[in-house]
Protein backbone atom coordinates (compact mmCIF):
# COMPACT_ATOMS: atom_id res chain seq x y z
CA UNK A 1 0.00 0.00 0.00
CA UNK A 2 1.05 3.62 -0.94
CA UNK A 3 1.80 5.83 2.17
CA UNK A 4 -1.55 7.63 1.44
CA UNK A 5 -3.38 4.99 1.65
CA UNK A 6 -1.71 3.64 5.03
CA UNK A 7 -2.43 7.21 6.41
CA UNK A 8 -6.09 7.12 4.98
CA UNK A 9 -6.54 3.28 6.69
CA UNK A 10 -5.23 4.68 9.86
CA UNK A 11 -7.16 7.81 9.94
CA UNK A 12 -10.66 5.49 9.26
CA UNK A 13 -9.06 3.18 12.34
CA UNK A 14 -8.75 6.60 14.76
CA UNK A 15 -12.26 7.82 13.25
CA UNK A 16 -13.80 4.43 14.39
CA UNK A 17 -12.06 4.31 17.33
CA UNK A 18 -13.05 7.63 18.77
CA UNK A 19 -16.85 7.46 17.61
CA UNK A 20 -16.97 5.44 20.61
CA UNK A 21 -15.92 8.80 23.09
CA UNK A 22 -18.63 10.74 20.29
CA UNK A 23 -21.25 8.39 21.18
CA UNK A 24 -20.74 7.80 25.18
CA UNK A 25 -21.03 12.22 24.61
CA UNK A 26 -24.21 11.98 22.30
CA UNK A 27 -25.91 9.81 25.40
CA UNK A 28 -25.94 12.44 27.73
CA UNK A 29 -28.28 14.19 25.15
CA UNK A 30 -30.41 11.56 23.72
CA UNK A 31 -31.82 8.34 25.03
CA UNK A 32 -29.95 5.61 23.80
CA UNK A 33 -32.61 4.05 21.26
CA UNK A 34 -33.56 6.98 20.01
CA UNK A 35 -29.95 8.66 19.38
CA UNK A 36 -29.23 5.22 17.60
CA UNK A 37 -32.31 6.29 15.05
CA UNK A 38 -31.18 9.50 14.36
CA UNK A 39 -27.98 8.49 13.07
CA UNK A 40 -29.12 6.23 10.44
CA UNK A 41 -31.46 8.92 9.58
CA UNK A 42 -28.74 11.60 9.43
CA UNK A 43 -26.27 8.85 7.64
CA UNK A 44 -29.45 7.91 5.00
CA UNK A 45 -31.75 10.34 4.25
CA UNK A 46 -29.05 12.66 2.34
CA UNK A 47 -26.79 9.98 0.83
CA UNK A 48 -29.65 7.77 -0.94
CA UNK A 49 -29.83 10.38 -3.80
CA UNK A 50 -26.19 9.72 -4.23
CA UNK A 51 -25.29 6.27 -4.58
CA UNK A 52 -28.06 4.92 -6.70
CA UNK A 53 -30.33 1.89 -6.66
CA UNK A 54 -29.43 -1.11 -4.65
CA UNK A 55 -27.64 -3.54 -6.15
CA UNK A 56 -28.42 -7.14 -3.84
CA UNK A 57 -31.91 -8.03 -3.55
CA UNK A 58 -33.72 -6.16 -0.55
CA UNK A 59 -34.50 -9.64 1.62
CA UNK A 60 -30.53 -8.62 2.33
CA UNK A 61 -30.77 -4.93 2.77
CA UNK A 62 -34.00 -5.38 5.01
CA UNK A 63 -32.31 -8.21 6.91
CA UNK A 64 -28.70 -7.23 7.76
CA UNK A 65 -30.35 -3.42 8.41
CA UNK A 66 -32.69 -5.45 11.18
CA UNK A 67 -29.97 -7.36 12.55
CA UNK A 68 -27.13 -4.64 12.31
CA UNK A 69 -29.11 -1.38 12.31
CA UNK A 70 -31.84 -2.12 14.98
CA UNK A 71 -30.15 -5.37 17.36
CA UNK A 72 -26.60 -4.53 16.83
CA UNK A 73 -26.37 -0.73 17.26
CA UNK A 74 -29.46 -0.89 19.28
CA UNK A 75 -27.64 -2.67 21.70
CA UNK A 76 -24.51 -0.97 21.84
CA UNK A 77 -26.38 2.13 22.13
CA UNK A 78 -28.24 1.01 25.47
CA UNK A 79 -25.31 -0.95 26.81
CA UNK A 80 -22.83 2.16 26.93
CA UNK A 81 -26.14 4.27 28.65
CA UNK A 82 -26.49 1.29 30.94
CA UNK A 83 -22.66 1.86 31.57
CA UNK A 84 -20.43 0.02 29.53
CA UNK A 85 -17.22 2.40 29.39
CA UNK A 86 -16.20 3.95 25.49
CA UNK A 87 -12.55 2.61 25.97
CA UNK A 88 -13.68 -0.87 26.76
CA UNK A 89 -16.91 -1.05 24.64
CA UNK A 90 -14.34 -0.39 21.33
CA UNK A 91 -12.88 -3.41 22.87
CA UNK A 92 -15.47 -5.77 23.50
CA UNK A 93 -16.98 -4.90 20.36
CA UNK A 94 -14.14 -6.45 18.52
CA UNK A 95 -15.09 -10.32 19.54
CA UNK A 96 -17.46 -10.35 16.69
CA UNK A 97 -14.52 -11.17 15.05
CA UNK A 98 -15.38 -14.98 16.45
CA UNK A 99 -18.87 -14.54 16.35
CA UNK A 100 -18.30 -14.09 12.45
CA UNK A 101 -16.17 -17.01 12.64
CA UNK A 102 -18.12 -19.02 14.63
CA UNK A 103 -21.40 -18.27 12.28
CA UNK A 104 -20.04 -18.34 8.98
CA UNK A 105 -18.94 -22.26 10.25
CA UNK A 106 -22.44 -23.02 10.92
CA UNK A 107 -24.02 -21.08 8.23
CA UNK A 108 -21.61 -21.41 5.13
CA UNK A 109 -19.35 -24.29 6.07
CA UNK A 110 -16.25 -22.47 6.31
CA UNK A 111 -14.42 -24.84 9.00
CA UNK A 112 -11.93 -22.57 10.56
CA UNK A 113 -8.12 -23.85 10.64
CA UNK A 114 -6.18 -24.71 13.94
CA UNK A 115 -4.55 -20.91 13.78
CA UNK A 116 -8.10 -19.44 13.72
CA UNK A 117 -9.46 -21.85 16.53
CA UNK A 118 -6.59 -20.47 18.56
CA UNK A 119 -7.13 -17.34 17.72
CA UNK A 120 -10.85 -17.67 19.03
CA UNK A 121 -9.87 -19.02 22.30
CA UNK A 122 -7.03 -16.31 22.74
CA UNK A 123 -10.02 -13.74 21.95
CA UNK A 124 -12.86 -15.01 24.40
CA UNK A 125 -9.88 -15.56 27.08
CA UNK A 126 -9.74 -12.04 26.52
CA UNK A 127 -13.39 -11.58 27.05
CA UNK A 128 -13.30 -13.96 30.37
CA UNK A 129 -10.42 -11.20 31.49
CA UNK A 130 -12.30 -8.43 31.01
CA UNK A 131 -15.59 -9.66 32.18
CA UNK A 132 -13.83 -10.34 35.70
CA UNK A 133 -12.47 -6.75 35.31
CA UNK A 134 -16.04 -5.00 34.53
CA UNK A 135 -17.93 -7.41 37.10
CA UNK A 136 -15.37 -5.87 39.79
CA UNK A 137 -15.21 -2.19 38.86
CA UNK A 138 -18.53 -1.82 37.01
CA UNK A 139 -21.90 -2.58 35.92
CA UNK A 140 -22.24 -5.98 34.12
CA UNK A 141 -24.91 -5.53 31.87
CA UNK A 142 -23.68 -3.04 29.76
CA UNK A 143 -20.58 -4.99 29.81
CA UNK A 144 -23.68 -8.23 28.78
CA UNK A 145 -25.61 -6.10 26.23
CA UNK A 146 -22.08 -5.26 24.13
CA UNK A 147 -20.83 -8.83 23.91
CA UNK A 148 -24.47 -9.34 22.71
CA UNK A 149 -24.12 -6.26 19.72
CA UNK A 150 -21.05 -8.32 18.75
CA UNK A 151 -22.45 -10.94 18.44
CA UNK A 152 -25.86 -9.60 16.43
CA UNK A 153 -23.12 -7.54 14.32
CA UNK A 154 -21.34 -11.40 13.64
CA UNK A 155 -24.63 -12.31 12.07
CA UNK A 156 -24.89 -9.56 10.05
CA UNK A 157 -21.41 -10.13 8.79
CA UNK A 158 -22.09 -13.30 7.47
CA UNK A 159 -25.13 -12.37 5.74
CA UNK A 160 -23.26 -9.46 4.45
CA UNK A 161 -21.10 -11.85 2.62
CA UNK A 162 -24.33 -13.84 1.83
CA UNK A 163 -25.40 -11.04 -0.38
CA UNK A 164 -21.77 -9.51 -1.34
CA UNK A 165 -22.82 -6.24 -2.44
CA UNK A 166 -20.75 -5.03 -5.48
CA UNK A 167 -20.69 -1.94 -4.08
CA UNK A 168 -20.16 -1.55 0.00
CA UNK A 169 -21.19 2.33 0.22
CA UNK A 170 -23.96 1.83 -1.89
CA UNK A 171 -25.19 -1.16 0.16
CA UNK A 172 -24.44 0.68 3.58
CA UNK A 173 -26.30 3.43 2.72
CA UNK A 174 -29.60 1.44 1.45
CA UNK A 175 -29.16 -0.69 4.70
CA UNK A 176 -29.38 2.50 7.10
CA UNK A 177 -32.59 2.90 6.06
CA UNK A 178 -34.10 0.17 7.31
CA UNK A 179 -33.60 0.74 11.17
CA UNK A 180 -34.82 4.57 10.67
CA UNK A 181 -38.73 3.41 11.76
CA UNK A 182 -38.21 0.56 13.99
CA UNK A 183 -35.59 2.05 16.17
CA UNK A 184 -38.10 5.29 16.30
CA UNK A 185 -40.52 2.82 17.55
CA UNK A 186 -38.67 0.95 20.20
CA UNK A 187 -37.63 4.72 21.62
CA UNK A 188 -41.14 5.22 21.84
CA UNK A 189 -42.86 2.26 23.34
CA UNK A 190 -39.20 1.48 25.65
CA UNK A 191 -37.94 5.22 26.26
CA UNK A 192 -41.16 7.01 25.87
CA UNK A 193 -42.69 10.23 23.92
CA UNK A 194 -41.56 12.88 26.84
CA UNK A 195 -38.35 11.64 26.99
CA UNK A 196 -37.67 11.78 23.19
CA UNK A 197 -39.55 14.98 22.95
CA UNK A 198 -37.75 16.63 25.58
CA UNK A 199 -34.18 15.50 24.13
CA UNK A 200 -35.43 16.88 20.90
CA UNK A 201 -36.47 19.90 22.50
CA UNK A 202 -33.00 20.55 24.37
CA UNK A 203 -30.89 19.75 21.05
CA UNK A 204 -27.73 22.13 21.04
CA UNK A 205 -24.97 22.59 18.93
CA UNK A 206 -22.96 19.57 20.62
CA UNK A 207 -25.76 17.21 20.55
CA UNK A 208 -26.05 18.04 16.36
CA UNK A 209 -22.42 17.47 15.99
CA UNK A 210 -22.66 14.54 17.85
CA UNK A 211 -24.92 13.38 15.67
CA UNK A 212 -22.91 14.49 12.23
CA UNK A 213 -19.79 13.11 13.48
CA UNK A 214 -21.95 9.20 13.78
CA UNK A 215 -23.62 9.57 10.88
CA UNK A 216 -21.41 11.72 8.23
CA UNK A 217 -18.03 11.14 9.53
CA UNK A 218 -18.14 7.50 10.75
CA UNK A 219 -20.34 5.97 8.26
CA UNK A 220 -20.34 7.85 5.03
CA UNK A 221 -16.47 9.00 4.76
CA UNK A 222 -15.40 5.86 7.18
CA UNK A 223 -16.99 3.00 5.35
CA UNK A 224 -16.72 4.62 2.01
CA UNK A 225 -13.02 5.41 2.48
CA UNK A 226 -12.70 1.92 4.00
CA UNK A 227 -14.78 0.69 0.72
CA UNK A 228 -12.13 2.17 -1.50
CA UNK A 229 -9.27 0.87 0.33
CA UNK A 230 -10.78 -2.87 -0.19
CA UNK A 231 -11.39 -2.01 -3.80
CA UNK A 232 -7.52 -0.89 -4.30
CA UNK A 233 -5.72 -3.41 -2.13
CA UNK A 234 -6.02 -7.20 -0.84
CA UNK A 235 -8.60 -7.83 2.76
CA UNK A 236 -5.28 -9.29 4.19
CA UNK A 237 -3.51 -5.89 3.60
CA UNK A 238 -6.33 -3.21 4.70
CA UNK A 239 -8.01 -5.67 7.24
CA UNK A 240 -4.77 -5.36 10.01
CA UNK A 241 -5.49 -1.70 10.46
CA UNK A 242 -9.33 -2.43 12.19
CA UNK A 243 -6.91 -3.51 14.95
CA UNK A 244 -6.39 -0.12 15.52
CA UNK A 245 -9.58 0.59 16.49
CA UNK A 246 -9.38 -0.44 19.94
CA UNK A 247 -6.61 1.23 20.47
CA UNK A 248 -8.04 4.71 19.84
CA UNK A 249 -10.67 4.06 21.17
CA UNK A 250 -9.32 3.20 24.65
CA UNK A 251 -6.39 6.10 24.22
CA UNK A 252 -9.51 8.58 23.32
CA UNK A 253 -11.54 7.57 26.20
CA UNK A 254 -9.09 7.79 28.43
CA UNK A 255 -7.48 11.61 26.84
CA UNK A 256 -10.96 12.81 26.68
CA UNK A 257 -12.99 10.87 28.83
CA UNK A 258 -10.78 10.15 31.64
CA UNK A 259 -11.39 6.66 31.87
CA UNK A 260 -8.78 4.51 33.34
CA UNK A 261 -7.34 1.66 32.35
CA UNK A 262 -6.57 -1.48 34.75
CA UNK A 263 -3.99 -3.88 34.18
CA UNK A 264 -6.65 -6.64 34.12
CA UNK A 265 -8.20 -4.43 31.04
CA UNK A 266 -4.73 -4.27 29.21
CA UNK A 267 -4.15 -7.95 29.81
CA UNK A 268 -7.72 -8.34 28.36
CA UNK A 269 -6.83 -5.62 25.54
CA UNK A 270 -3.29 -7.58 24.49
CA UNK A 271 -5.60 -11.34 24.61
CA UNK A 272 -8.49 -9.70 22.10
CA UNK A 273 -6.23 -8.01 19.94
CA UNK A 274 -4.33 -10.85 19.71
CA UNK A 275 -6.65 -13.41 19.44
CA UNK A 276 -8.74 -11.23 17.24
CA UNK A 277 -5.18 -10.89 14.57
CA UNK A 278 -5.23 -14.55 14.71
CA UNK A 279 -9.13 -15.00 14.14
CA UNK A 280 -9.61 -12.57 11.07
CA UNK A 281 -6.30 -12.43 9.71
CA UNK A 282 -5.44 -16.73 9.39
CA UNK A 283 -7.50 -16.54 6.06
CA UNK A 284 -4.98 -13.64 4.57
CA UNK A 285 -3.84 -16.19 2.62
CA UNK A 286 -7.16 -17.25 1.05
CA UNK A 287 -8.34 -13.72 0.65
CA UNK A 288 -5.07 -12.48 -1.65
CA UNK A 289 -5.62 -16.08 -3.68
CA UNK A 290 -9.09 -15.16 -4.24
CA UNK A 291 -8.09 -11.26 -4.97
CA UNK A 292 -5.71 -13.02 -8.09
CA UNK A 293 -8.81 -14.82 -9.10
CA UNK A 294 -10.80 -11.47 -9.27
CA UNK A 295 -13.14 -13.45 -6.85
CA UNK A 296 -12.23 -11.02 -4.05
CA UNK A 297 -15.49 -9.95 -1.69
CA UNK A 298 -16.01 -7.22 1.11
CA UNK A 299 -14.19 -8.27 4.21
CA UNK A 300 -16.73 -9.60 6.37
CA UNK A 301 -14.75 -8.72 9.94
CA UNK A 302 -14.60 -5.04 8.76
CA UNK A 303 -17.38 -4.47 7.32
CA UNK A 304 -20.18 -2.74 9.32
CA UNK A 305 -17.66 -0.50 12.07
CA UNK A 306 -19.42 2.81 10.81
Amino acid sequence: MPPAHIALAALVAAVWGVNFVVIEIGLDHFPPLLFSALRFLAAALPAVFFVGRPKVAWKWIIGVGLVLGVAKFGLLFTGMDQGAPAGLSSLILQVQAVFTALFASLALGERPGPVRTVGMAVALGGIAVAAVDEGASGPLLGFLLCIAAAACWGVSNVMTRKASPPDALNFMVWVSIVPILPLLGLSLLMEGVERDMAALRSLDWTGAGVVIYVAWITTIFGFGAWGYLMRHHPASSVAPFSLLVPVFGMSSAALILDESVSPLRWCAAALLVGGVALTSLSGGRRAVQSSRQGEAEPDPVAAGRS
